[in-house]
């Protein structure tokens, strides 16, 4: 490379695809959470509205559930069940859950 030449080295190419790479993984694989989110849809309705005392989940921001489901796992939150979901969970499985319900609209 010449010098005063406006293309990257190789360190400024790897520096970029790193940080590149870390809000993508950091958000969560959305299908994943499709698919996992069956368990949650047995008690929370996919139509976004709370009925009972089950919150709604659907738009839920993703860094609000990741901090509740926290809460669930570390036993900060009381509720026996979503203890245990919790505290199965893998942090990759938490935060595509994660994205998955916050890129759903409730329905009216």
């Amino acid at each position: 490379m010449r010098q005063g030449s406006q293309t990257p080295g190789w360190f400024g190419f790897v520096a970029a695809a790193a940080l590149s790479a870390t809000p993508a993984a950091a958000t969560g694989d959305r299908a994943l959470g499709e698919y996992l989110s069956s368990e949650c849809t047995a008690c929370h309705q996919s139509s976004g509205k709370q009925v009972g005392g089950i919150p709604a989940i659907v738009g839920y921001p993703a860094d609000q559930f990741i901090a509740l489901m926290g809460a669930y796992r570390d036993k900060h939150r009381d509720n026996q069940v979503m203890q245990t979901i919790a505290g199965r969970l893998t942090q990759e499985e938490l935060l595509a859950l994660a994205a998955y319900y916050e890129s759903l609209k409730p329905t009216q």
